[in-house]
């Protein structure tokens, strides 16, 4: 494996989503007391490095696929009171500018849901180079960020229910070109 103390140029092109090794998950507080963890479970990226070495970046989550382990309050938050997800099925994020991997970096860029978009930004550990059994080179990062619900229009008219902080974290493992 690569450490990410270990300089390396990632290879040039479009890097694919490992699915099955990879995350979306968020954590939100419930009447101020507890904190209510839940995940998508279907989501795709986007990972393209330039000849240059810097890479774009992008992800988009399908809103219907919401899961706290509870089918009630899932089906509850995917109602227009929430996450509307008839109107808005998804949640995208985009980065503003190509990114250099180190060892930690952050990632400017806007997150959109619906006619919404709003400023995000991620912070991003870098977690290595390491080559899979079948032959595949995976890299790895983990990335935490926050949103306020409100400012996208979910469950403004139940305040004091949920935070209006959901905080996010990705794992994701991307196949080499």
């Amino acid at each position: 494996m690569t450490s990410p103390t270990q300089t390396q140029q990632l290879k040039t092109g479009s890097w694919a989503l490992d699915a099955a090794h990879s995350s979306v998950a968020f954590t939100i507080r419930h009447l101020g007391i507890a904190k209510v963890r839940g995940g998508f479970t279907r989501f795709e990226t986007e990972f393209v490095v330039d000849e240059a070495g810097a890479a774009t970046l992008g992800a988009t989550i399908e809103l219907d696929s919401f899961d706290t382990s509870n089918a009630d309050r899932d089906a509850h938050i995917r109602q227009a009171d929430f996450l509307d997800v008839a109107n808005r099925p998804t949640l995208s994020f985009r980065s503003t500018q190509p990114v250099r991997v180190a060892e930690t970096f952050t990632v400017t860029g806007e997150a959109t849901l619906g006619a919404i978009t709003q400023p995000l930004t991620l912070d991003v550990e870098w977690g290595g180079l390491a080559d899979f059994p079948d032959g595949t080179r995976h890299a790895g990062f983990s990335a935490t960020g926050a949103i306020k619900r409100t400012d996208f229009g979910v469950g403004v008219a139940m305040p004091g229910m949920l935070s209006d902080t959901v905080k996010i974290e990705l794992e994701i493992q991307l196949i080499e070109p």
